[in-house]
């Protein structure tokens, strides 16, 4: 089958500000379902096997799409690295939701899409933000959880909570790269200013959209109950747990097999499942 792939298209959004996202899809005549991935705290579109991820969606007959953050801390230059922490520590939760609409109306108009299918697939942070979208923004009809958080109240605490508060800017040492990622009080901020919007157990539970929660059982960084506290919100979500895989399903950054890890193979597969059984052929 021919895949297209356009890489780096530059999407702008004047409430933030240019990002890039990258669409893979099949040479078909037929307009196809929009699947849209959304990634995570420290993420970027081009990760580990996230490009071996696409393909198969694009194989699967999926139009599918993935996007770097504008405040993630990549750049339109250099989308590989994390060269801009300046805007890696003024990112927030306002500024990913906008992003996450400019890049959903960008890519409905495209003449190749269905614009009555429209699926989100967030990973871990990502799910979160997924989820508030979904609840906003009634054109989605799908949502997918991928070791999603069940809350976006992820700060400092206490004491920290309070120096971060005072010095105005805490640090995160990235355990690849070694950088210190910073992290602006504004992000809290934005938060507080808009609490009942950033609820993701409101949403979790308002959400009109079909529902596939996915998470591995030996999740080192959101643990597996946060999935179960999603389904149980969503008695009618799908909850659908992977022995023994962690946050990233067996990937890691940089990925340089061929082939997608034994668990990410397992998670596109239940996706693709999903999509075609609750959307394409409902």
């Amino acid at each position: 089958m021919q895949i297209t792939k356009r890489q780096n298209i530059i999407i702008s959004n004047p409430e933030t500000r240019d990002f890039l996202a990258d669409a893979y899809y099949p040479g078909t005549n037929e307009k196809l379902p929009l699947v849209i991935f959304v990634h995570g705290y420290k993420g970027y579109k081009d990760w580990g096997a996230w490009d071996l991820m696409a393909e198969n969606f694009a194989e699967a007959g999926f139009f599918f799409v993935k996007f770097n953050f504008s405040h993630n801390g990549t750049t339109v230059e250099d989308p590989y690295n994390f060269a801009d922490l300046e805007a890696f520590g003024n990112n927030n939760y306002s500024k990913e939701l906008s992003d996450l609409g400019a890049v959903i109306d960008y890519f409905v108009a495209d003449e190749k899409v269905d614009d009555q299918k429209i699926i989100l697939i967030g990973h871990s942070r990502g799910g979160g933000i997924s989820i508030i979208k979904t609840y906003e923004d009634e054109r989605i009809n799908g949502l997918i959880t991928l070791a999603s958080v069940d809350t976006l109240e992820r700060f400092p605490k206490n004491e920290a909570f309070e120096k971060w508060k005072e010095a105005g800017v805490y640090y995160v040492v990235n355990g690849r790269t070694k950088q210190e990622m910073p992290h602006y009080y504004q992000f809290y901020e934005d938060f507080e200013k808009d609490e009942h919007r950033f609820d993701v157990e409101r949403a979790t539970e308002m959400a009109k959209a079909h529902v596939l929660i996915i998470h591995g059982t030996n999740d080192e960084s959101v643990n597996v109950k946060s999935a179960e506290h999603l389904h149980i919100l969503n008695p009618n979500s799908e909850l659908y747990l992977i022995e023994n895989a962690n946050h990233t399903f067996g990937a890691k950054e940089p990925w340089e097999e061929n082939e997608m890890p034994k668990d990410l193979k397992e998670v596109v597969k239940k996706c693709v499942e999903f999509i075609n059984e609750k959307i394409v052929n409902e």
